[in-house]
């Protein structure tokens, strides 16, 4: 007979390996490529054809129900806005939907044309290679004009609005259709979805490398609130996002350096060397300051892979926080502390207790160090006498690095978590 003790790490065991072999088999192999169809929002450009307000914006979030197509995305679907300010004067406004069947969003532009509001954009698994386009409707007679009415109310009716559509696969016509009505608004609880690696991995075939300018300039709409970064330091210093020790070709493209990325300086890196996608590899300020001028993203995590100058990194931090409370933007930047050696490279900062800092050690070292964020590996479980004392102390609980379908919902049904880290934020969502 199977014991108690051991029946749940066999169930886990199983689930992971289950897991772990439905990801393999979905991966796309590494001279695939993931490429959106470019025939969308063509129907958006048409003499008469407005932006939607703010307010429009704010009323239309919520949880839907899927009333026809729920075979091919699920049951519910979430609908969230997010921006990107490209430049001063030219912010681009996206509406997201995030769908429980394989890591799915949608991304879509709006506008209002005539007494009707019209969507059109792509949709993509994240699990594997699929993609297409996408184009939905909410009519006067559908909830447009609660929507579009001056002074909307803050919340709206159960089934009120309906959003009626079409997709298609790859360049496919949109041929199937989906339609979701509201059912509730989105949950008001404080809670961060941390994008991994600044919005997710080179390996599932996203339209920009990890750890970009790029890529944190979609994470948004990927379903991120937040995002985790890799800092590194070349060999003059410069503090630059990166994951790995060497260049390698999981990361970049073919190149004649190799090594380590700490052997180089940033102008030979920034001159031979492009990240998977072709982008340069980014330094933390680049980095900072698209997440300050040009995002709505809420938490930063500097993971701090390979810091041998703390104090510079700490005085980065404190200049940007500086920054975001100036420009009134709801901006928390941590620095990651995921080993012993960091840990004691932060202890020697001046005033460290008071540093705002991610602590992956266990609850003895957070709280001597009084980091503002304790950081369990989800696979140590929930651990829920632990995160219960952490925040009693005035602590979040952040979890990483957490894929798994069954085990977000867990972690998320359980109520005590702040946050998940993970490569799969739409899922979170």
């Amino acid at each position: 007979m199977i014991s108690k003790t051991i029946f749940p790490c066999l169930l886990l065991y199983s689930l992971l390996i289950f897991w772990t072999g439905y990801l393999i088999s979905c991966r796309p192999n590494k001279n695939e490529t993931v490429d959106i169809p470019a025939s969308i929002n063509d129907g958006l450009n048409v003499p008469g054809a407005k932006m939607l307000t703010a307010q429009t914006r704010k009323a239309g979030q919520g949880v839907y129900v899927v009333t026809d197509g729920a075979p091919a995305f699920g049951r519910e679907i979430v609908v969230k806005w997010s921006y990107l300010v490209k430049k001063p004067g030219d912010t681009t406004h996206y509406m997201s939907l995030f769908c429980e069947s394989q890591a799915t969003f949608f991304v879509l532009e709006g506008r209002q044309l005539g007494d009707s509001l019209v969507f059109e954009g792509f949709w993509r698994r994240l699990v594997n290679s699929e993609t297409g386009t996408a184009r939905f409707v909410v009519a006067k007679a559908n909830g447009a004009s609660i929507l579009l009415a001056p002074g909307c109310c803050q919340s709206v009716a159960k089934r009120a609005v309906t959003f009626k559509g079409t997709y298609g696969e790859g360049e496919a016509a949109r041929t199937q259709p989906l339609t979701f009505s509201f059912d509730r608004p989105l949950n008001k609880k404080p809670f961060q979805i941390l994008a991994h690696r600044g919005g997710g991995r080179t390996s599932d075939l996203l339209p920009a490398s990890e750890n970009s300018v790029e890529i944190i300039q979609l994470a948004e709409r990927l379903g991120a609130t937040g995002v985790e970064i890799d800092i590194r330091q070349t060999k003059d210093g410069t503090f630059i996002i990166y994951h790995d020790i060497n260049l390698n070709l999981r990361l970049t493209q073919k190149t004649g350096l190799v090594g380590a990325i700490e052997s180089y300086t940033y102008d030979q890196l920034s001159v031979f060397v492009r990240l998977f996608n072709g982008e340069k590899i980014p330094t933390l300020i680049e980095s900072l300051d698209v997440i300050l001028n040009q995002t709505a993203l809420e938490t930063v995590w500097l993971d701090s892979k390979d810091v041998r100058d703390m104090p510079r990194l700490r005085t980065i931090q404190q200049t940007y926080l500086q920054r975001a409370a100036q420009q009134g933007h709801r901006l928390n930047i941590y620095i990651g502390l995921p080993a012993q050696e960091q840990v004691t490279q932060f202890e020697q900062l001046p005033n460290h207790r008071q540093l705002p800092s991610i602590c992956e050690l266990d609850t003895s070292v957070a709280k001597r160090i009084n980091a503002a964020v304790w950081a369990p590996r989800w696979t140590l479980g929930q651990q829920i006498p632990s995160t219960v004392a952490m925040q009693q102390q005035g602590r979040k609980v952040f979890v990483w690095t957490l894929d798994v379908p069954e085990f977000i919902q867990q972690f998320i049904q359980n109520g005590s978590f702040d946050g998940i880290l993970s490569n799969y934020v739409p899922s979170v969502a």
